[in-house]
């Protein structure tokens, strides 16, 4: 019997938006098969910063049980899942800080032919959220990943309407995802998981 497909979702949240996504992501995953580790990046805001904000002191406090993400975990996987809120249209310093440490990995090779996807929220409805997921697609080209996208390959995307991955607005932190965003990131994680399937049956014939 194949071994299961192995699946990384690795994410930063603040008030945790993007941890329901990235929850979301996990359970899909496992309900398609995979070996799934959910992990968060370390934070590095100031402990004065978190405690100013009551939804990012609740949320650092309910997910302390969430291991934090360390290298071999992307060693690891054979799908790498990657969620962050939106900085100014770019990805938070939280995962940039961890993506930057993967410098051994890559030298040796060795986070090239993952499949690599990406997801992410932000407080209004054009805040950033194609421009985050591309900056992150650069550091995936520099892997030499394969980008699977959700693309249009699922009626909910039409529903979505982000073809470049899934992506949430909270309106100012007042409304976490809903149904679509949550049927849409559930749809890219096993379309990542499919593909990765396939690719390594082609490798196994080759």
């Amino acid at each position: 019997m194949d071994s299961p497909v192995t699946v990384a979702v690795v994410y930063y949240s603040a008030t945790g938006n993007v941890f329901q996504l990235a929850k979301a992501a996990a359970t899909e995953a496992e309900k398609a098969g995979a070996e799934v580790r959910l992990r968060k990046v370390r934070e590095l805001a100031p402990d004065e910063a978190i405690a100013a904000n009551q939804g990012w002191y609740d949320h650092a406090a309910t997910t302390q049980h969430i291991v934090e993400a360390r290298l071999d975990d992307l060693d690891w996987a054979e799908v790498v899942l990657f969620g962050t809120p939106t900085r100014y249209g770019l990805p938070a310093a939280q995962l940039k800080q961890y993506i930057d440490t993967t410098g051994p990995l890559w030298s040796q090779g060795r986070l090239a032919d993952k499949v690599a996807s990406s997801f992410t929220s932000t407080s209004t409805a054009h805040g950033g959220q194609e421009s985050t997921i591309l900056a992150l697609n650069n550091t995936f080209y520099h892997w030499g990943c394969v980008i699977v996208p959700p693309g249009y390959t699922d009626p909910i995307q039409f529903q979505a309407g982000n073809p470049y991955g899934t992506s949430h607005f909270s309106e100012g932190g007042d409304r976490p995802p809903g149904e679509v965003e949550l049927a849409a990131v559930e749809h890219q994680t096993r379309r990542a998981v499919e593909i990765a399937r396939l690719l390594r049956s082609g490798r196994d014939a080759a």
